[in-house]
């Protein structure tokens, strides 16, 4: 599992609008005022993982062999605090489309990837998802699935 989350880190690392890429510790969650992170940032931890036994393979360690299916939480964060209305001046309308231009970006080079040719299959967007802050923080939750064979 570690070979997976370091090569994601790896490839949303590559993006270079991107200030901060990191494993979600809870980062933008306990921290009132000022969470630390750079922005823009992008977080990302292994959500769930549900896993059947497919037999034994005598010459592997472990012989118990499992396919899995794990999804990614992949949440791409920045602080937002100017005026953003249609009237707003056109430089600050534009800024305000940053994070959305952020996940294409980490979609093209996650979506139909292999974190690890030797044990997965491809990261397939499922989901995505908004959460309202009070504190000027945007954060979007984009959720990948990633199926495991021979773990």
């Amino acid at each position: 599992m570690i070979t997976i989350l370091k090569s994601i880190q790896k490839r949303i690392s590559e993006i270079k609008e991107i200030a901060y890429v990191d494993e979600d510790w809870g980062q933008l969650d306990y921290y009132d005022t000022r969470p630390p992170v750079q922005w823009p940032c992008a977080l990302f931890t292994l959500n769930d993982g549900s896993f059947s036994n497919i037999g034994k393979d005598k010459n592997k360690t472990p012989s118990n062999r499992q396919q899995g299916i794990i999804t990614l939480d992949i949440t791409v964060a920045n602080l937002k605090l100017t005026n953003t209305s249609f009237k707003s001046p056109l430089h600050q309308k534009d800024q305000s489309w940053d994070i959305w231009n952020l996940i294409e970006k980490i979609h093209g080079k996650l979506h139909g990837w292999k974190p690890d040719n030797k044990v997965c299959g491809y990261l397939i967007r499922t989901s995505c998802k908004s959460i309202r802050r009070n504190d000027g923080i945007q954060e979007i939750h984009i959720i990948y699935t990633l199926g495991l064979n021979n773990v």
